[in-house]
């Protein structure tokens, strides 16, 4: 059982939000364990990776999110907490194409409602990570994810609510 003392989280990374408004949900492979692009948590921006054509996540010198890792539920046999859960290295899974989904947002700049996405595609530095989602422009280090914007802060968690392709 969990209990929120002060302020309930603004939701957990990779689950989808407002599934009342509509959204576009489509399964796709993760790239094969042993390879480059197995993602390490839910709520990722994810590529299509030109050679095997299954989903990977994103690296240098991509410019584009094709859709965004959703977290299962239920979690099929897992023991994981919220927030914990690992996905998989291969095999199907769900990716977001049009929707509201929680993700944890990195960099140093707050979110603010209604403003811009941006996408870190550059080497891990300080806060922020390689495929993490921003608040400020990374310049030559990522870009913006068009059709998407912020819905509102962070929360102390860095959990944050994104509109994608709406």
């Amino acid at each position: 059982m969990v209990a929120f003392t002060y302020r309930m989280p603004a939701g957990i990374p990779g689950d989808v939000n407002r599934s009342a408004v509509g959204m576009t949900i489509e399964a796709q492979n993760v790239t094969p364990f042993g390879t480059t692009g197995a993602p390490a948590a839910f709520g990722v921006p994810m590529v299509i990776d030109g050679t095997s054509f299954n989903m990977r996540v994103l690296t240098s010198g991509d410019t584009s999110v094709y859709g965004l890792l959703v977290r299962e539920f239920p979690q099929g046999g897992s023991q994981d907490g919220l927030g914990t859960s690992t996905p998989p290295a291969s095999g199907p899974v769900s990716i977001l194409k049009r929707g509201y989904m929680t993700v944890l947002l990195s960099g140093t700049q707050a979110a603010t409602k209604g403003g811009p996405v941006y996408v870190w595609t550059a080497a891990p530095s300080g806060a922020h990570i390689t495929g993490g989602w921003e608040a400020a422009n990374p310049s030559g280090s990522g870009f913006a994810v068009t059709g998407a914007y912020f819905m509102g802060p962070a929360d102390a968690n860095g959990n944050v609510e994104i509109a994608f392709n709406i």
